[in-house]
């Protein structure tokens, strides 16, 4: 007779620490996805901004900078990252205004991803708090929950044109909070921020001795002759963490290459730094071919201004798809000023949806199209989609024709217009 107790029959369960943590950009609709195109469906996909798919390849030269060296890939870098590529990162940052940062201060990472993550494990205990921007990229929320924090979001404002509501950052902080969060320009908005606000934010931080997390990995991404001015260089006296990376200006989100540079006031903050190097070093080190590109690709020609100038790939589709959307009705949305999503609002009269996630698994059956729902960037209401424009011309018509007919079905199904 087996034992109860027998370890055969117990469950193993994933860890409590993972009980809030979601990423739901690869969430079970995505799986769901994966499962009709194993069926033989096509599935046009709007959901993720995974650039080479669509035919958005890293420029050459990088690709045969990591090709030369990649005899030479086979060790262990410095835990930190090579030198070479730290030295172009620290010119880099000096090419963005940002004083102060020696070799030291860089940290190269498997992708910003890692970063983030590891981040927030230098940082925080149970309990600590950190301000994080509502819609965010959810990579955020889940790496502080992952940490032993808390995320507390701050609305970002959809009418002013996505901007961070400075009274609502302010009525969230607490004893407790330890970091704002921005992530500029936006994921999912594609909002870009104005110095003026950057330099508010900077005072709020300052009045509650808080860090500022700046995701800029799109700063280079951006239409309409718009400029991005880092958060970093606009001050010396506020702790700094900026992250970047080659994954969307350079189109290389398989080489998991990004960096992270800690700027500012760093003095009172040796003890998280040495923190940093810890688990850096814990790692070993990120993939070596990767940093090989780096140096080429932050020196090289920006390739990235041609997609994004008038006639540009990017700017084109962007255009398209903006339009098409807005033409749908009950559909609105802040045209982005870079990066490479919408975030649309579906009216909720004309379309009262209750579960987000079950709507867009809905679409994704009956059009084969994959977004990802509002509420999968923290977003309260579940009155938003994300919409990635990677595809070319002909598809996104096609996919966004698609939306329209769903949500015209959907409207005469449920609404009330």
């Amino acid at each position: 007779m087996q034992a109860n107790n027998d370890p055969v029959s117990r469950p193993v369960l994933k860890s409590a620490k993972l009980a809030n943590v979601c990423y739901d950009i690869r969430g079970p609709v995505m799986a769901r996805a994966k499962q009709m195109e194993e069926e033989g469906h096509r599935i046009i996909k709007l959901n993720i901004g995974n650039l080479a798919p669509f035919g958005f390849d890293a420029p050459e030269e990088i690709q045969q900078d990591v090709i030369f060296n990649l005899p030479n890939s086979s060790g262990y870098s410095d835990s930190k990252g090579l030198f070479a590529a730290r030295k172009a990162i620290m010119h880099y940052t000096q090419q963005k205004g940002i004083k102060g940062v020696g070799l030291e201060d860089i940290f190269i990472g498997n992708g910003a991803s890692e970063l983030i993550v590891m981040a927030m494990q230098g940082l925080l205990n149970t309990g600590d708090e950190v301000l994080v921007p509502a819609p965010d990229y959810p990579l955020w929320t889940a790496a502080v929950t992952l940490a032993g924090g808390t995320a507390r979001h701050y609305i970002c404002d959809e009418a002013n044109e996505w901007m961070p509501d400075l009274a609502d950052i302010r009525s969230k902080i607490t004893p407790n909070t330890r970091a704002i969060v921005i992530i500029n320009p936006n994921n999912p908005t594609g909002a870009l921020y104005s110095d003026a606000l950057l330099h508010d934010i900077i005072q709020i931080a300052r009045e509650h001795n808080l860090i500022i997390f700046a995701d800029e990995i799109y700063d280079k991404m951006l239409y309409d002759a718009a400029m991005h001015t880092s958060i970093a260089s606009l001050a010396d006296d506020v702790l700094f963490v900026t992250l970047n990376g080659l994954s969307k200006n350079y189109r290389a989100c398989g080489y998991r290459s990004g960096w992270m540079v800690v700027s500012g006031n760093k003095k009172p903050a040796q003890d998280y730094i040495d923190g940093l190097t810890i688990l850096a070093s814990m790692r070993l080190c990120s993939n070596v071919p990767g940093q090989y590109a780096i140096q080429t690709a932050l020196g090289g020609y920006q390739s990235i201004n041609d997609l994004v100038a008038p006639g540009g790939r990017l700017a084109k589709q962007r255009d398209l798809a903006y339009k098409l959307l807005t033409e749908i009705p009950g559909v609105t949305c802040v045209k982005p000023k870079a990066a490479l999503y919408l975030f649309p609002k579906l009216d909720p009269k004309m379309y009262p949806i209750e579960d987000d996630q079950k709507f867009i698994l809905e679409l994704l059956e009956t059009e084969k199209v994959l977004v990802v729902q509002g509420s999968g960037f923290n977003w309260k209401s579940p009155d938003h989609l994300r919409i990635v424009f990677l595809p070319n011309s002909d598809d996104l018509t096609d996919a966004i024709s698609r939306i329209a007919r769903f949500l015209e079905s959907y409207r005469k199904r449920h609404g009330s217009n």
